[in-house]
């Protein structure tokens, strides 16, 4: 328990340094060098554009990433009458079933309470991921994707002008990263180069990382399940694959996908406010 607490402080801190670096690398070194092309008006130029998009994907990553924070999943522990007695005792040793108070039901142990329609603890969140803040989740996980896909275009083309090298075979950018490393330890690379070449695979694995989480996130939405459902091989309702897109992203999806809004409230509390 006390290394996921550990983590549960670790990995924010990790996304948040990586977040200021790219921020940083892309205002500060990518999209200068853009100004170098002289052919281009300078409002269409190709680092106002990138800026622009930049600035779009990380705020709407960093907007989710803050709401997802916010919008925790209400306690049901205060609403069930639960204590710190026996009964939340049986949540922890999993000999009650989740079920047997409110469907979908968990108690977890580092947010030590239980919420409704519990699909996962998000180390990078320090928060669980339930009913309240899914579609802020998936935002996240989506203009997080983004953001790594567009810093490791920009950063390729940075590497390119600056190496005088070519990415239009495949095998260059697997080839990168050892020819780096050897010409680093022979000094014929220098560090901030070697930093950049770095971020690029962090920005891929990231990136790809990220993609597949949502990916995965919007299958089982889909399917109207959560990851700890799945787990736990609870069986759910056969439901309409739009109803459970609509539970989730609400009637305001667009909206959603343009900018970082608040959650639909979750259907407990609405039949409870009922």
């Amino acid at each position: 328990m006390l290394v996921l607490r550990l983590l549960n402080v670790v990995a924010p801190a990790y996304f948040l340094c990586i977040s200021l670096v790219t921020f940083v690398l892309q205002i500060f070194v990518f999209i200068p060098s853009m100004f170098r092309d002289p052919s281009t008006t300078q409002l269409f130029s190709p680092a106002l554009l990138h800026g622009a998009l930049f600035l779009f994907l990380s705020a709407n990553a960093l907007g989710n990433y803050v709401l997802v924070i916010q919008s925790s999943p209400e306690d049901l522990g205060k609403d069930l009458n639960l204590g710190k007695g026996a009964e939340v005792a049986d949540w922890l040793d999993g000999s009650r079933s989740p079920g047997s108070a409110l469907p979908s039901t968990h108690f977890c142990r580092l947010c030590a309470r239980v919420t409704q329609r519990h699909d996962h603890h998000c180390f990078f969140t320090g928060n669980c991921i339930g009913s309240r803040n899914m579609r802020n989740f998936i935002m996240f996980c989506l203009y997080t994707s983004l953001a790594c896909l567009d810093s490791l275009v920009a950063g390729m083309a940075y590497i390119s002008a600056t190496l005088s090298m070519s990415f239009a075979d495949p095998l260059a950018f697997l080839t990168l990263l050892p020819h780096s490393i050897s010409q680093f330890f022979s000094g014929a690379l220098l560090s901030s180069e070697m930093f950049v070449i770095l971020m690029l695979y962090l920005w891929l694995g990231i990136g790809l990382a990220c993609a597949g989480f949502c990916c995965h996130q919007m299958l089982l939405i889909l399917r109207g399940q959560t990851r700890y459902q799945v787990r736990k091989g609870m069986v759910v309702r056969a439901r309409p694959w739009r109803e459970n897109l609509q539970e989730v992203f609400g009637k305001k999806w667009l909206l959603g996908l343009l900018i970082p809004v608040q959650n639909v409230e979750s259907s407990y509390r609405r039949q409870k406010e009922k």
